[in-house]
């Protein structure tokens, strides 16, 4: 927040990118220790409501937004108050969704894809000023999809990785090759695949949904038939 202040917006954008590595690694390194908490798991959202919703949402109307007037600050506004919604829903249906799956776009995932698009016309040397009407889209996106029942591969499943070891650890540093060739680029297009990946898999599964609830119905049917 003071970096995007000072108006250095490329180096705000790093320290989101740093708050989502130490968000993957607080809850490993608490059961590691034993120290887990409720406190802990409160706290835990506190901070990425702060580091991954106001942080993001003061970035984009300071860099982007700000002269779209209303509609750029209710953006921002927006974005923060679905980020604490979805942190909110997170936190009561923990226990209740499975771990594979992410009901909605994760904050931190949404916070990095703004990140992102700051490094990438950083990169390019864009100004704020280009394309800026297809950043108050994103964030008025990014909103939606953290409330919606978008689902979202979680990469919780341990035993998927168990199964095939040597295919993650060759994925792993073609990963790191690829994104070390062109970071600001690669980062970019490595999140926007992720927050698209939701919507398009709801697509494609679409069809199979409908069948299923024909079938379903046709069977209730039968049922009432029969009885």
């Amino acid at each position: 927040m003071v970096e995007t202040l000072s108006g250095n917006y490329g180096a705000a954008a790093i320290w989101i990118f740093s708050a989502a590595i130490c968000d993957g690694l607080d809850g490993k390194v608490a059961r590691l220790t034993g120290t887990t908490s409720q406190f802990g798991v409160e706290f835990d959202s506190l901070a990425d409501l702060v580091a991954f919703g106001v942080t993001p949402g003061l970035l984009m109307y300071s860099w982007a937004l700000k002269p779209f007037g209303r509609l750029g600050w209710l953006a921002a506004f927006l974005f923060v108050v679905c980020g604490a919604l979805r942190l909110a829903r997170f936190n009561v249906q923990v226990s209740t969704v499975e771990s594979k799956r992410f009901v909605g776009l994760p904050i931190p995932a949404a916070a990095s894809m703004v990140a992102s698009t700051v490094l990438l016309f950083s990169h390019f040397g864009w100004p704020s000023s280009y394309k800026r009407f297809a950043i108050l889209a994103l964030i008025y996106l990014l909103a939606f999809l953290m409330v919606s029942s978008v689902k979202y591969y979680s990469f919780k499943d341990p035993e998927l990785i168990k199964r095939q070891p040597f295919g993650f650890l060759v994925m792993a540093i073609v990963l790191l090759i690829i994104v070390a060739a062109k970071p600001a680029v690669m980062v970019f297009a490595i999140m926007l695949c992720y927050v698209l990946s939701g919507p398009v898999t709801l697509l494609f599964e679409l069809p199979r949904r409908r069948r299923l609830e024909k079938a379903i119905h046709k069977m209730h049917e039968e049922h009432q038939h029969s009885g």
